[in-house]
């Protein structure tokens, strides 16, 4: 019996993460296997209007408890006809998020705040090109589970014809991002938080996020702290154990 209830317990706790609610299963920072692209002031500073190149490509989302959601993606797509001409693509948005009732997710970003820049040594003159960048994006369906190997959450994102996409881990919680408002209010365009952020307060707030880049709150979460063949041979161990107490009473 001891040995059954063991099995059961690590069975559950490899489980399909099941219980939480759409916000609270997303909540966090989550980043691809490259392990080097992250939302917030690392990848984007809006007050400069600088795009930041992690050391390899790979793809970050960020979500809050309150509907707020923040994107970093740096690609590189090879070119066939000259392989030594690769275009990289670095994209930055931000906005809100909505889980609709047929499970899948929208993700809204404020216009006037997304940013692109995209790099064709080959053909742009050694003059990458930056601009504009707002992209809403729908995924047909997603995932959060415990991955067994890496013993950390996974989010697995389906496109919008089902496509499933690179995996995501768990990086940070609480989630690692820049201001949850409109960065770069223009004209045209409304502030989600009228009158209370100008450039100087939002300078101070992406100084203070990059000064503590290293020093945040939210915490790292280690991409393998625990071993699956460990958690194998303890299973086998505790059902041994379970049985013999199991004969011997």
């Amino acid at each position: 019996m001891l040995g059954a209830l063991s099995l059961i317990s690590l069975l559950a706790f490899t489980a399909t993460v099941m219980g939480d609610s759409d916000s609270d299963a997303l909540y966090g920072t989550w980043t691809s296997k490259s392990n080097q692209v992250f939302t917030g002031p690392g990848f984007f500073d809006p007050v400069d209007e600088l795009l930041i190149e992690p050391s390899l490509p790979g793809y970050s989302l960020s979500f809050t408890k309150d509907g707020y959601f923040e994107e970093a993606a740096y690609r590189v797509s090879g070119n066939p006809q000259d392989p030594h001409c690769p275009t990289a693509v670095l994209i930055y948005q931000h906005g809100t998020y909505e889980v609709q009732s047929n499970g899948s997710l929208t993700l809204t970003p404020f216009e006037v705040d997304g940013r692109q820049l995209l790099s064709s040594p080959c053909t742009d003159n050694g003059t990458s090109v930056y601009s504009r960048y707002n992209q809403t994006e729908t995924f047909k369906s997603f995932l959060v589970q415990l991955n067994n190997y890496h013993g950390v959450k996974e989010l697995q994102l389906y496109e919008f014809d089902g496509t499933a996409m690179m995996p995501l881990y768990l990086a940070y919680q609480p989630p690692v991002m820049l201001p949850t408002i409109t960065l770069n209010p223009t004209a045209s365009a409304t502030s989600t938080e009228t009158g209370s952020h100008n450039k100087r307060s939002l300078r101070g707030l992406v100084k203070r996020g990059l000064e503590n880049r290293y020093k945040t709150s939210a915490v790292k979460r280690n991409r393998e702290p625990v071993n699956a063949a460990a958690y194998w041979w303890t299973s086998v161990g505790l059902i041994a154990f379970g049985s013999a107490v199991f004969f011997v009473f």
